[in-house]
């Protein structure tokens, strides 16, 4: 029986392509996200996509925080190596099984606490998305502290985080399990115990800007240079 032929030439690569590997698989988390909110999925994304142009050309790169690491393919396409860690056994090991099948290149993952120890390795950069706002403010000198014991001197660190200025807009779930959020403010103060440069940026939707803080969304703060801690 002759294969199905797409009308224009150009499609039947991706058809094959489809045919023969199948469907791509979101993640539970991911999964999730389209069904209930999949706009968020965008924002999701743009935050990848600011973090690989920020590390693009970095050779051991850490995530933090990775859930069922959606949008980790964006960053493998600027740093040679990735190491993704997240706290839940259960969303590691489906993380895992899912790039294993698919195949998707230098990637390894582990389940590692920040809050208890830090990870083992020394990285070039690291960067953390939606994690920051859930340590409680007791934790974070300790989750903070066993971030830079896994940074060369010169790494770069990404934190992400909704702010704390636009917390009246969020939603019940999100107000109850945001323990810990911060300002722009705060954030570079944070950053700057820990980093001799501290750059922070806006984000509203999938937009990264540099407009006014209290009016955004969504920041991001890059932390680059270790200080030398006592």
């Amino acid at each position: 029986m002759p294969k199905p032929k797409t009308k224009e030439a150009q499609n039947q690569f991706q058809f094959d392509h489809y045919r023969g590997k199948g469907p791509v698989g979101l993640g539970p988390w991911s999964s999730h996200s389209w069904r209930d909110d999949p706009k968020h999925i965008g924002f999701t994304l743009a935050r990848y996509k600011f973090c690989a142009k920020m590390l693009h050309g970095k050779k051991e790169v850490l995530e933090i925080g990775c859930g069922d690491a959606f949008g980790t393919p964006i960053i493998l396409e600027s740093a040679r190596r990735i190491h993704a860690v997240d706290f839940e056994p259960l969303i590691v090991a489906d993380a895992r099984a899912r790039y294993r099948k698919e195949g998707m290149g230098p990637i390894t993952f582990s389940v590692e606490d920040l809050t208890v120890r830090p990870v083992p390795g020394s990285f070039d950069a690291v960067y953390s998305l939606d994690v920051l706002e859930h340590i409680p403010q007791r934790k974070e000198s300790r989750f903070m502290n066993n971030i830079v014991a896994s940074l060369k001197p010169d790494a770069v660190c990404i934190l992400g985080t909704p702010n704390k200025e636009a917390r009246r807009f969020a939603s019940k779930a999100s107000q109850e399990g945001h323990v810990n959020l911060k300002t722009a403010q705060t954030l570079r103060m944070l950053l700057m115990r820990y980093f001799k440069n501290a750059l922070i940026f806006s984000m509203n939707d999938e937009i990264v800007h540099t407009g006014y803080y209290p009016m955004a969304h969504y920041l991001l703060g890059m932390g680059v240079g270790l200080r030398a801690l006592s």
